[in-house]
């Protein structure tokens, strides 16, 4: 199971809509096959790996990190394939919590004969599958928070100097990140002063970079800058509070960008929670957020951040220099947003740690 875990991860930010499956078919004691979902999440992992393993699936042992799917779609149901294929034996880490599936994958399975199990490395599946839960559960992609500070939080000197605070192996990390994950979110604030491609810039993985979102506000971005530019090439949407959808529609005409209208918060800017929401409907299950400030301090002021990632540097600036995150409006600790790590590890000369929301107390 663990193998179908790890190879799961190949699908990260590539196989939306669909979640990142794998599942590994093992039969006397060898691996037979392995599969994991395929760009645009087709064809599905089972359907790999059955593909891989041929005649020797029947008999074998098929885990999947995810219950495989029931209904028909435009693919036929992936529990149909493997009652087809002859496996004797289904291991399943996380039960579908789509209306479609939740059980009737496995359902089917046990009444055509096949020996189910569930729950086997279920922790581990899951943080792989957490766009997927978080899309079905609450109607909106996960959120993947990252900062590079320095060792005091800051992102930028008073003068407003931020290259680099982290060093060469952080950067290439950071770039795996977005490799990683469906999309990319910046505001416009931000994009207008570091004029940003966010792109995926490691070698061999230039195809993975992915959708670029702006939230926006006041005044269109030049046609020069670089998300407008070759908006042509790599997906760029624009979120626009409803007011000014049109005119920022007529604005980028031809351009490449898909303007997206979603509702307004109170002081009539775009509302976070909405714009996700209206990205998740076009299938993006992941979004990593890159900046700045205000946008970072907004999402953790509604609760909407599932992961921080923080590359910390071994450098001070102090109190002049620019905070990593906005302001949050906290006047008691018991109401300051609270998170627990989950892992830590040195990248170069730098500190990456991976941060969950803390679990509130009982009461």
């Amino acid at each position: 199971m663990r193998g179908a875990v790890s190879i799961a991860r190949r699908a990260l930010g590539n196989a939306w809509p669909n979640p990142p499956v794998g599942c590994v078919i093992v039969r006397d004691g060898v691996a037979v096959g392995r599969g994991w979902t395929a760009p645009g999440g087709r064809p599905h992992a089972e359907t790999e790996a059955l593909a891989r393993a041929g005649a020797a699936a029947r008999g074998a042992t098929a885990y999947v990190t995810l219950e495989p799917c029931a209904h028909v779609g435009r693919t036929p149901p992936c529990a149909d394939a493997l009652i087809k294929a002859g496996i004797a034996r289904a291991v399943v880490a996380c039960r579908d919590p789509d209306p479609r599936v939740d059980g009737r994958g496995m359902e089917k399975l046990a009444a055509a004969g096949v020996a189910v199990e569930a729950g086997l490395c279920a922790d581990e599946a899951a943080e792989g599958l957490i766009g997927f839960f978080t899309r079905v559960g609450q109607g909106r992609p996960a959120v993947t928070l990252k900062l590079a500070t320095t060792l005091d939080g800051r992102i930028a000197t008073r003068s407003g100097e931020s290259r680099w605070i982290t060093g060469e192996e952080a950067r290439r990390a950071a770039h795996m990140l977005r490799a990683r994950h469906d999309a990319i979110l910046v505001g416009a604030g931000t994009a207008r002063q570091d004029d940003p491609s966010l792109t995926c810039r490691l070698p061999g993985l230039a195809d993975r970079s992915p959708v670029r979102v702006v939230v926006e506000g006041g005044e269109a971005l030049p046609a020069t800058h670089s998300l407008i530019a070759d908006a042509a090439r790599i997906p760029t949407w624009a979120t626009v509070a409803e007011p000014l959808a049109a005119g920022r529609a007529e604005a980028y005409r031809g351009s490449g960008v898909d303007v997206e209208a979603v509702e307004p918060d109170g002081s009539g800017k775009v509302d976070l929670a909405a714009a996700l929401r209206a990205i998740a409907r076009k299938g993006i299950t992941s979004v990593l957020v890159e900046g700045g400030g205000r946008i970072a301090a907004a999402l953790l002021r509604a609760g909407l951040v599932d992961r921080l990632v923080w590359y910390r540097s071994g450098v001070a600036i102090g109190g002049d220099g620019l905070p990593a995150v906005g302001s949050l409006e906290v006047d008691a600790l018991d109401a300051a947003p609270r998170f627990e790590k989950i892992a830590s590890r040195p990248v170069g000369n730098d500190v990456e740690e991976i941060y969950r929301p803390a679990p509130k107390p009982d009461g």
